[in-house]
């Protein structure tokens, strides 16, 4: 591919954060490409797409400042959801933030999922994204093409970029890798309240608009406030693959019988704590948790790579999963970008393959950095015992001093390790 006109033809599978972010920021800035998204799901609103998530000044902020669409989030955007609560089964608070303004913001404002990818969905041309096209495979034809196999809809051919951004279970991953994720020991519940300003004040009390995290005992219950004002609640915990059976089984049709054997497996805990399963109303969504092997890694080949939790799967733990996948397009785009501007006498295809090796490299060292932080702080509180009590300054330190350099990550600790050591004198 030699000539300074031809238009390159990408397809990204998935219409997910990280495959819409790609494709507004290649669309945004005209790139020499005709862009096609591919998404299984029939619809946007096809399945439920989780709770709420806080983008980071350095990362999904940016993606959206990068796509013009930064004015748009912040209608969504939730600064006073920066309010965070972790404690334990007794209610005794480890930490606790307040929420915030935009002035005065820590740079994580809270979003609903939903809202994140409404803006990202409606900010590309109809027809970009075709709904209900799910992939079964990929074909890498003779002349460094790909052709596409899906499932209703038969071939598409003559793709000269493929991205797989189509989650956990991507088949542009099995084309690339043997790697597939696996269970890594986490399963819980996810129920949501509805108008808990009314229903249940004293734990709307405790959310503050934003989130709270409770654990012990090897398990957690959380609560997050959506921009509904609703409440999306739930448990995760060290378990066995089949825990999730119990609740599969009565998921749809029996919501009381959960929400009792929730409360028998939570005994002891604090009651406040204890009315979210009480005061739950929402759909029952059991699920275990699944990860790629940190540090996952493909053998280059042109014309073909993936980003977000396609490229580097991980578990909830740190935050950064849609961070990370916003990352990954933007650099990605700034790739494409780059290595697709009109040259008379440059091998294309020879450049754009150079230039999407350096950007797998660079991923798989950001993304291994932040798989690594979010196994261990999956670790402190599920794994290790004595949590969150004794594991809260592992907790904290990996959490907050992951951009932190030598010296300031040791002056951190010791003001850490002093703050909690007093802080069990007090509460223990």
């Amino acid at each position: 591919m030699t000539s300074s006109s031809k238009r390159l033809k990408i397809a990204i599978i998935g219409a997910g954060p990280a495959g819409c972010t790609l494709a507004r920021l290649l669309i945004h800035n005209d790139v020499l490409a005709e862009v096609t998204i591919f998404e299984g799901d029939k619809s946007i609103d096809a399945r439920s797409q989780g709770g709420s998530l806080d983008l980071h000044k350095e990362s999904g902020l940016e993606a959206m400042k990068r796509c013009g669409l930064y004015e748009e989030y912040l209608k969504y955007a939730r600064f006073d959801g920066e309010a965070f609560t972790v404690a334990n089964k007794d209610l005794k608070k480890l930490i606790c933030m307040a929420g915030t303004d935009e002035k005065s913001s820590r740079g994580r404002p809270e979003i609903d999922r939903v809202r994140l990818r409404e803006i990202l969905v409606d900010s590309l041309a109809e027809g970009v994204i075709r709904w209900g096209w799910h992939l079964k495979s990929v074909v890498e034809v003779g002349d460094g093409s790909f052709n596409l196999l899906f499932r209703d809809q038969g071939l598409e051919s003559g793709f000269d970029l493929v991205v797989g951004a189509e989650g956990a279970w991507s088949k542009v991953r099995a084309f690339l890798s043997d790697d597939r994720p696996y269970f890594f020991g986490v399963s819980g519940v996810s129920l949501s309240i509805s108008d808990p300003q009314n229903r249940c004040p004293d734990l709307y009390k405790l959310v503050n608009r934003g989130s709270m995290f409770a654990f012990s005992d090897a398990k957690s219950i959380m609560a997050q406030q959506l921009g509904d004002g609703s409440l999306s609640v739930g448990t995760w915990g060290a378990h066995a693959e089949d825990y999730i059976q119990k609740f599969d089984d009565k998921a749809q049709a029996d919501t009381e019988t959960i929400k009792a054997l929730l409360r028998k497996e939570y005994e002891g805990w604090n009651p406040l704590l204890l009315q979210i399963f009480e005061m739950a109303d929402g759909p029952v969504v059991p699920r275990n948790l699944h990860m790629l092997p940190i540090g996952t890694k493909w053998k280059h080949r042109p014309g073909i790579t993936m980003i977000g939790d396609a490229a580097h799967l991980m578990g909830p733990f740190a935050g950064e999963g849609v961070n990370l996948a916003m990352s990954d397009a933007m650099s990605l785009a700034t790739t494409i970008s780059n290595a697709s501007k009109p040259s008379l006498d440059v091998d294309t295809k020879s450049l754009f393959s150079t230039a999407i090796r350096a950007f797998e490299e660079d991923m798989f060292k950001r993304a291994t950095k932040v798989q690594q932080m979010s196994y261990d702080m999956m670790e402190a509180m599920f794994m290790t015992p004595g949590a969150p009590n004794h594991t809260i300054e592992k907790w904290l330190l990996t959490a907050a001093g992951k951009d932190m350099n030598f010296i300031l990550k040791g002056l951190l600790a010791v003001a850490v390790y002093t703050y909690f050591f007093f802080w069990r004198c007090w509460n223990l």
